[in-house]
């Protein structure tokens, strides 16, 4: 049976260690919900060239297909950017208001000076009028200061910086946020019943790893 990282336990909790270990016994790749906790994706699953099964690219998937591979290292899988010019996305539903936290590690292996975003990871929970995802848009910047959030505009979605410069550099560093409360500070309004979907964005020239990413209950 594959080991549930650390961080995946801490952040489901020890009412819901259990369901952690019921996730990581499914060979095949899908989407596990239990007591709580919901595994958006762990990487398990990868087309042939590589590519996270299921995501789609924003714009080019040939060049996508390059820029995003599933990775392996000390038994956790995770996807890793490199180059990268555009988002890939993963349509996938739960109810943000019985699971509104999300959780995840990053890891920035480069950045050059100046590119911004470093990484960002787009949480949607809702679409527009135009059935466009509505996404609060979770950034590593080097310029904007931890707290720091920009409103959207028709095109852009809302950011909050979690992270900032080149201090965890190398390593795994984890995120925990509340995406239900964070959607209603900053659109004033209750999301949609069920989520629309994630995306995941290297910034250019950026190299950094993405690792599983988990909702939970509070």
């Amino acid at each position: 049976m594959k080991q549930v990282p650390a961080y995946l336990r801490r952040a489901a909790g020890t009412a819901i260690l259990g369901a952690c270990c019921l996730v990581c016994a499914f060979a095949t790749p899908m989407s596990v919900q239990s007591a709580g906790l919901l595994v958006l994706d762990d990487y398990s699953a990868k087309d042939t060239d590589g590519f996270p099964t299921a995501w789609k690219a924003q714009r080019q998937e040939a060049n996508a297909r390059k820029q995003y591979t599933v990775q392996s290292e000390k038994g956790m899988t995770f996807l890793a950017a490199k180059g990268a010019d555009q988002r890939v996305y993963k349509r996938i539903a739960w109810d943000p208001r019985a699971m509104p936290i999300v959780t995840w590690r990053w890891r920035v292996k480069h950045a050059p000076a100046g590119a911004d975003p470093v990484a960002a990871v787009f949480v949607s929970l809702d679409t527009d009028l135009l059935v466009i995802p509505v996404a609060t848009k979770y950034v590593w910047s080097q310029t904007k200061d931890v707290g720091t959030m920009t409103e959207g505009g028709l095109f852009d979605a809302s950011e909050i910086v979690l992270q900032k410069g080149s201090g965890g550099f190398g390593e795994w560093v984890e995120q925990r946020v509340n995406a239900y409360e964070d959607f209603k500070r900053i659109h004033r309004h209750e999301p949609a019943a069920q989520a629309w979907g994630i995306s995941l964005l290297g910034g250019p020239g950026v190299e950094v790893d993405f690792g599983p990413i988990i909702v939970t209950a509070p």
